[in-house]
């Protein structure tokens, strides 16, 4: 039985739902999705449209910060100009800086061994301001999860967003704001590593869609257990390959949302 629920795009919801959330930026936004596998970025008008298709590169590994900083300007060089820049990046992050990044501190990629040095290089690195001053504008930088979540939340309840893909992105909001981070993903998922292990895209390829979907189920009931979720919405790269039903409550959503959330990003009272 495949999930529940059609894939809706962004803006879908109208801005009465949205309530006080909705307060238009001006001048166009570069979103940027900082990916395990891929970084995409495409520019935004102030309605969270696409002035520009999104353009894509590889992700390169290994990554240290200057590495990805590089490669985040050469993918923008081609971009139209902005006013502002809004980042997604696969990993906790608070007031601009990087406080853990998983994939990005591997020595191949994921579902590689760490690299200690890596590791101790992104521990809080000031990603923001540094690509700030690279691509010159104001830049808000927040989990990916957290960015594709404020694209697609209806603002009502506590809403719950994931996003399988290279790992796992989760994301928690309360009546329209995000929460204070947490790396559910890290946790321990039934004594055979972290949900993000067991869950991320290279266990799906080894076990297949339907015992892979039978674990995101799992995951979801724990996660419902722990949160007491009123709406579940399903993003990320791997969504589509879902054959599970989740239940009534879920939404499967465009994984698109990963760069238009940068325009929402730019709603908050305080950067992420």
């Amino acid at each position: 039985m495949a999930v529940r629920g059609n894939i809706r795009q962004y803006g879908d919801v109208d801005d009465a739902q949205r309530g006080s959330r909705v307060k238009r930026p001006t001048g166009p936004t570069l979103a940027i999705d900082v990916g395990g596998t891929g970084l995409k970025a495409s520019v935004l008008d102030a309605d969270g449209g696409k002035i520009v298709n999104r353009v894509r590169t590889k992700t390169p590994y290994p990554c240290p910060p200057r590495v990805l900083i590089r490669e985040l300007d050469k993918l923008c060089h081609q971009l139209p100009r902005w006013d502002r820049v809004s980042v997604g990046f696969p990993g906790f992050v608070r007031a601009g800086r990087v406080l853990t990044a998983p994939n990005l501190s591997t020595k191949a990629g994921p579902g590689t061994a760490l690299s200690r040095k890596l590791v101790e290089a992104w521990a809080g690195f000031p990603l923001g301001a540094e690509l700030e001053g690279r691509l010159g504008k104001p830049t808000r930088l927040s989990n990916d999860a957290d960015m594709h979540g404020l694209a697609v939340i209806r603002g009502e309840g506590l809403e719950l967003v994931i996003t399988p893909g290279t790992g796992l992105g989760t994301a928690v909001f309360l009546d329209g704001s995000p929460t204070p981070h947490l790396e559910l993903a890290l946790m321990p998922f039934q004594g055979r590593g972290t949900f993000q292990d067991q869950l991320g895209n290279r266990t799906r390829r080894r076990i297949g869609n339907r015992r892979w979907s039978k674990r995101v189920l799992a995951a979801v009931e724990m996660f419902d257990a722990l949160l007491h979720i009123d709406r579940l919405y399903v993003g990320g790269g791997n969504a589509t390959k879902l054959t599970v039903d989740l239940g009534h409550r879920v939404e499967l959503v465009d994984n698109a949302a990963g760069i238009l959330g940068g325009i929402k990003l730019w709603e908050l009272d305080e950067p992420s």
